[in-house]
Formats: C-alpha cells, sequence, structure tokens
C-alpha cells in the first residue's frame, strides 16, 4: 500500500526523537574535534530562521553556534542543520503556495561565505531575486553567488 508523501511542513514539524546531544566519536574528530555536538530538531532551526528581520542574514554557521549554545554542546551537527534549513525553505514555500503570508524568511539564510542556497525553492535565481528585493547585492564569486560584504548584515 502506497503511504501518503509527507507535506514540507509535516517534515518539518516532525521532531523524531530530535533534539539530540552525541559524543563526538574518533572518526568525526579528525574533521570537527573534541567534545559533543547537537543533533537540532527541524523546528528550531526554522525558529532560528524565523527571526531573521528584514535587512538583515545568517549563515548556517551561525545557526549552528546558537543550536550549540542552546543545548550545551561543543557544535552544532553541520549536515542536519543544513537539511532542517531546506526543509525549513521548502516548508515556507508550501506556506506561501497555500496564501500564508507570515512564513520563514528563508532567502536570509545563506551558506558559508555569505553564499546563495541552489536547494532553495526557486534556486540561486529564486533567492537572489528574494534578497536583491530586499536592498542586498549579490555578486559572482567563481562560479556561485553571494551577497557582498554579507558580514556587515549578520544577525546576532
Amino acid at each position: 500500500m502506497a503511504t501518503k508523501k509527507k507535506s514540507w511542513r509535516e517534515k518539518l514539524n516532525d521532531s523524531k526523537d530530535l533534539p539530540r546531544v552525541e559524543v563526538i566519536d574518533d572518526r568525526m574528530s579528525k574533521r570537527w574535534g573534541t567534545g559533543t555536538f547537537v543533533i537540532p530538531a527541524p523546528i528550531e532551526v526554522d525558529e532560528i530562521m524565523r527571526r531573521v528581520p528584514k535587512g538583515k542574514l545568517i549563515t548556517i554557521s551561525e545557526i549552528r553556534q546558537k543550536l550549540a549554545e542552546k543545548h550545551g554542546a561543543t557544535i552544532g551537527c553541520p549536515l542536519t542543520t543544513g537539511i532542517f534549513a531546506w526543509i525549513a525553505a521548502n516548508a515556507a514555500d508550501e506556506a506561501l503556495s497555500s496564501g500564508e503570508k507570515n512564513i520563514t524568511p528563508y532567502w536570509r539564510t545563506l551558506k558559508s561565505g555569505g553564499v546563495l542556497n541552489e536547494k532553495y525553492p526557486g534556486g540561486i535565481e529564486g533567492q537572489r531575486k528574494l534578497l536583491e528585493n530586499e536592498g542586498f547585492k549579490v555578486v559572482q564569486k567563481g562560479k556561485k553567488c553571494a551577497v557582498a560584504d554579507f558580514e556587515k548584515y549578520l544577525y546576532t
């Protein structure tokens, strides 16, 4: 029997057994150092993204830092934080499509170095348009697009 595919908003609100703090094992320590990492719940990533006001930006790195502080961990998991930002972006786009106005401003969440996220709804062009509508200047950085002087606009 085919199961109904979950909507983005259902995925966003499905916390499973998260958040969870784990010890960084030997295999991961080469990349992440020692200590602990938090695997956040998707909704926690969305809550941070939702708070970024117009005129400000945040990167996945800052979100990971906020999550680590909240849970008393050394770092926030890079993989799940990125995936949950993507889910939050798609959930916001889904909400907008159904007529909701108060959505998570996912376009203000950038990758490291101020780089735009090609996996967000509408791809790079969609994110660029939304950022430029808010007055940000998007520039080409090699093969990627990034917000010029993004550090000046970081939301802390």
